[in-house]
């Protein structure tokens, strides 16, 4: 506090019980009393702001109050709630714009005054400047900022006195509105700006706060200037706070380090996370930790996918054809190229309505199908060692949906999107586009999508993931074959689904034969010798009775898993052949007899002995249902 007062001095909040008594000294107190409310505090050092009147400059926003109105009637806003609400509230309850601030930093507001009569004019620009009477003339090097403007005087048209600047600078929101046109010179520069497509912008993208800020000072400025607006959609995001849902804060210490988490992570992985994790328009509590499940869960998946079409493309000396788009055959490539092209439209649609959260999640959802579901189950077609007219439509396929997927990812993970296309498109055809981000974006063919084809392997999955649960609540592996599945159904139409799926059903689940009956049927199943698992309107039973005979073939599985294991550790190469030894009692011996044929298939074995040698490459001990197996493994010459 400033003046003759008693409690000069002091800082003013520290004043209130003085100020209240000198005012009540002097008759002049009207009311005293305490109002709890929330109030303004200063985010460095937490001291109370202080509110007081002064003079200033405005821009009279009030005279186009229904043309901002109307204007914002134009814009697309996301999420659409902003449109009418947060900004639609600041436009009806429009106050003129306090332009001028008392800084020493800023651009200079170009009004001049008269110090003699007081008569103000405006400049436009630095040659309508330079030709005023009386001008004081440019200084080199030429610096319109202060201290230098103020510098510059002219003569009044209204009196023998000096024009001189005022003292203010603009409000610097004003800049940020003026972006449009400030960028291009105009109108100085680049007159057709108006005309030639470049305004209004198609589309911004800021946080909810900005709706006061710069999103209200660009609305403004192009509506005071043209009568319109100056962008046609608008993303406006929520903020990002801590872990914890607190706004972050460098003196709370609870900020987040972008680069920390870009050297940590990777920038893909922390896009993918913030396109995705929740729709823009809402706040978003950040952890770090979220990443690492991001990069698993998605992008990984998607890496490992590449390796293995990658690895086995390798080895069958697979070369893609150009514009190789004839439909394939089996009914695994049609379900996926039909979920491809579904995918494309989806992500398309999506990304046309400023959505890009739903369509991350659209090729998230399409990754995991297409690892867990159709690499899985087409395993053995890339495995065959005969390159047939099946293995090439499964390179094929797998090789189009993931050069489909590096083109609809690449707005999403710019880096990784790019390696992949190096890798799957570049470097098999030279005259491709240089980069994925040059590449033209998928286009669906919609005549592929097969909406039936999808609903029957939607059921499908959904039986498989009830089917391997009861499994997990029986206490056995999908190793060991069992001999039937009950599925629970609740309509024809499911029947008939899950019958044209059965092949797949079969092998995923490892059972002998899948049987259809109603939902109370199955429920009622004897849980001595079914092990049942009900999920929305189905059921899944699977028996739990083990013969002798599926035991054993159960072991065998058993041993291959065993023997791919020690593959890899001995080093070998996916495509080397080996020869397989074995010792163990006649319980294995028969075991491994019956199921040979399989077994050398799976294992790539040339031979399968029930002796291991001294010269193996490998040998491993092992327990397989109670029993000791001695394995051997050695490349074959």
């Amino acid at each position: 506090m400033t003046g003759g007062y008693s409690f000069s001095g002091k800082f003013v909040k520290d004043a209130d019980e003085d100020i209240i008594a000198d005012l009540k000294s002097r008759g002049l107190l009207f009311r005293s009393g305490t109002v709890r409310h929330t109030y303004p505090f200063c985010w460095r050092c937490d001291t109370p702001l202080l509110y007081y009147a002064k003079q200033t400059w405005y821009i009279r926003t009030t005279a186009v109050k229904d043309d901002l109105i109307a204007g914002n009637d134009k814009i697309n806003w996301y999420p659409e709630h902003i449109k009418y609400g947060r900004f639609g509230d600041w436009l009806q309850n429009n106050i003129d714009w306090a332009l001028s601030r008392e800084r020493y930093w800023g651009t200079p507001l170009p009004v001049w005054r008269c110090d003699s009569c007081g008569r103000f004019e405006c400049v436009g620009s630095r040659d309508e400047l330079s030709k005023k009477e009386g001008f004081s003339g440019f200084k080199e090097p030429l610096d319109l900022h202060r201290p230098h403007v103020d510098e510059l005087t002219f003569k009044c048209g209204s009196c023998a006195g000096r024009m001189r600047r005022v003292p203010e600078v603009i409000d610097c929101w004003f800049d940020s509105g003026a972006m449009p046109v400030a960028q291009s010179h105009y109108p100085f520069e680049n007159q057709t700006l108006l005309e030639d497509g470049s305004f209004p912008a198609d589309y911004i993208c800021e946080a909810v706060d900005q709706t006061r800020g710069w999103f209200y000072s660009l609305h403004a400025i192009s509506t005071l200037l043209f009568g319109r607006p100056c962008y046609r959609n608008v993303i406006c995001l929520g903020h990002i706070l801590d872990a914890k849902g607190e706004k972050m804060s460098k003196r709370k210490g609870n900020i987040v380090w972008p680069w920390d988490v870009i050297r940590k992570y990777g920038a893909d992985p922390l896009r993918w996370y913030l396109y995705t994790a929740q729709a823009p328009g809402n706040p978003r509590q950040f952890d770090a930790r979220q990443l690492d499940e991001v990069s698993r869960r998605v992008l990984t998946t998607l890496w490992n996918v590449y390796s293995f079409f990658v690895m086995y493309a390798n080895i069958d000396k697979f070369v893609p054809a150009a514009g190789d788009n004839q439909p394939p055959h089996a009914e695994l490539d049609r379900w996926i190229l039909s979920e491809l092209n579904q995918l494309v439209k989806d992500v398309d649609t999506a990304l046309e309505g400023y959505n890009p959260t739903d369509a991350g999640r659209k090729i998230e959802a399409f990754i995991d199908a297409l690892s867990n579901w159709y690499v899985r189950r087409s395993r053995r077609r890339f495995w065959k060692s005969e390159n047939d007219t099946d293995k090439l439509a499964a390179h094929n396929t797998l090789y189009r949906c993931l050069v489909t997927l590096t083109k609809l990812m690449a707005p999403f993970t710019p880096f990784l999107a790019e390696e992949l296309y190096g890798n799957l498109v570049k470097s098999v055809f030279p005259s491709a586009p240089d980069s994925v981000h040059l590449a033209d974006f998928p286009a669906a063919d919609e005549a592929l999508i097969d909406k039936q084809l999808a609903e029957d392997n939607r059921l499908a999955m959904k039986v498989c993931s009830m089917g391997r649960a009861a499994r997990s609540r029986a206490g056995i592996k999908v190793r060991q074959p069992l001999e039937t599945l009950y599925v629970g159904v609740t309509s024809e139409w499911e029947k008939g689904a899950l019958k044209r799926a059965a092949p797949l059903i079969l092998e995923e689940l490892n059972v002998k034969e899948v049987l259809y009956d109603s939902v109370e049927n199955v429920a009622g199943l004897g849980e001595a010798r079914y092990a049942i698992v009900t999920e929305g309107n189905n059921n899944v039973a699977v028996s739990t009775s083990i013969t002798i005979e599926l035991e054993a073939e159960g072991i065998a599985r058993e041993v291959v898993h065993r023997v791919q294991t020690m593959r890899r550790t001995a080093g070998y190469d996916i495509a080397d052949h080996i020869r397989l030894y074995y010792e163990g009692d006649a319980y294995f011996v028969q075991a491994m007899s019956g199921f040979a044929p399989y077994i050398r298939q799976e294992t790539l074995a040339v031979a399968l002995e029930d002796v291991v040698p001294d010269d193996v490459d490998l040998k491993e001990t092992h327990r397989i249902s109670g029993y000791t197996l001695l394995l051997g493994v050695k490349k074959a010459e």
